[in-house]
């Protein structure tokens, strides 16, 4: 207690400097990941994805990003088990926020998609199995993650894949593939207000205070995907059949239609990321300022200052902005060639598959959800339109990230017990 007292102020500082940096390491890697596919298709510029990202992950962060969270993320570890030690969940927390970070800007320099979620899993894991005792550890949860490896990219791949197959049924694989996708469009869009909703009200708006039954999320989302397809609609009407840009390429002015269905889902997705993984970095930086607050309580819950959530909001958008384009690059360009018609089957795949495991409560990546996804777009192109090379290195990335994030996660931890004990 005495350590809290003397060091307390110091904590609260180390933890917002450590909080931003695990923030920019989010917003430099993960909302890549939510910006890639538009980016990619070119159906967005990568100075448009920047806004749309400020405006939205923002958003999301700051309106759905959490009212109340709970002081340890995902109930890795047992509070109990720390009552006596306050201090060690401080060095903790402040080690696995580094970690994370850590792990996130060596990821990104190489362009790897690699999740947020899972490094600051990993972190929290390896810090509390060595540095207090491997009981102190939910390993049935950590089980549960492990699983969602497989689970979410094999979900979001094939959604993708069946997704992309109906567009070359409807519009692409037809005699008049440009009024099909008037025609069709529409109905995608509805698809895509829809889910992006459904993952607002099931994900999101928890935190605010807003509980909403699965219907009653459903009949507001059928409310808000009718609104969205009559804006669609009216956006569509200005696009008019470019003959000798198709010429050029026969799907030139179907793409067109397809990039307002983009614009959408990149909104969306970048709403539903910010209000879902702003907590990954938040989480541990309330946990310290909770305990610092209170003298050394270690509660179950916490309460969520604002300025908390505009600290990771601000980070986020910063990290986009100054280091984003790798990621973008890799998910966008690299696994597979994606126009906008592929573009919108990958993210609304991936959202679906958000919204799926939200309702059963399985512990999802957005990474490995997103480029799950994209592969099987390219699949569903054939097996020669991915880059096996760039597929094998994602792979490897995820498998290292757990470790990774434990391994530096208990190298930080002894440094601060040994800094300030």
């Amino acid at each position: 207690m005495e350590i809290i007292l003397q060091h307390g102020e110091i904590f609260v500082i180390l933890a917002c400097v450590f909080g931003f940096f695990m923030a920019w390491g989010v917003g430099a890697n993960d909302v890549a990941n939510a910006m890639g596919t538009s980016v990619g298709s070119r159906a967005i510029t990568l100075k448009q994805a920047i806004i749309i990202a400020i405006l939205f992950e923002f958003a999301g962060a700051y309106l759905a990003g959490g009212a109340v969270t709970a002081t340890i993320r995902k109930g890795i570890i047992e509070p109990g088990i720390l009552a006596g030690t306050p201090e060690l969940l401080i060095y903790g927390m402040l080690a696995s926020l580094l970690a994370a970070g850590v792990w996130l800007l060596i990821a990104t320099h190489f362009g790897w998609p690699v999740s947020t979620t899972h490094s600051i899993v990993g972190a929290i894991v390896g810090f509390a199995a060595v540095g207090v005792s491997v009981e102190a550890v939910a390993w049935g949860k950590v089980g549960t993650i492990v699983a969602s490896w497989v689970v979410s990219p094999v979900t979001a791949g094939i959604i993708g894949f069946a997704l992309f197959r109906s567009v070359q049924k409807l519009i692409l694989d037809t005699q008049d593939p440009f009024a099909n996708a008037k025609r069709y469009v529409p109905m995608y869009i509805f698809l895509v207000g829809f889910i992006v909703a459904m993952v607002t009200f099931t994900k999101g708006l928890k935190h605010v205070g807003l509980h909403l039954s699965w219907g009653q999320s459903a009949l507001i989302s059928v409310g808000v995907a009718i609104v969205v397809m009559i804006i669609g609609i009216l956006m569509q009407r200005g696009i008019r059949q470019d003959a000798k840009a198709d010429k050029e390429y026969h799907f030139s002015s179907v793409e067109k239609v397809f990039g307002i269905l983009m614009l959408f889902t990149a909104c969306a997705m970048a709403f539903a990321h910010g209000s879902n993984d702003v907590a990954n970095a938040v989480g541990p930086l309330a946990a310290v300022v909770g305990v610092v607050a209170s003298e050394g309580g270690v509660a179950q819950k916490s309460a969520m200052p604002a300025w908390i959530l505009l600290l990771g909001g601000g980070g986020i958008v910063a990290g986009l902005i100054m280091y984003g384009h790798k990621v973008i690059a890799t998910v966008g360009t690299n696994i597979t060639e994606l126009t906008p018609s592929r573009g919108f089957a990958a993210t609304l795949a991936a959202a679906t598959t958000v919204v799926v495991a939200s309702g059963t409560g399985l512990p999802i990546s957005t990474t490995h959800t997103l480029v799950g996804a994209v592969l099987g777009i390219g699949i569903a192109r054939g097996m020669a339109a991915l880059n096996m090379r760039v597929v094998g290195t994602i792979f490897i990335s995820w498998i290292v990230t757990l470790p990774a994030g434990a391994l530096l996660a208990i190298m930080f931890f002894f440094m601060l017990k040994g800094i300030f004990s």
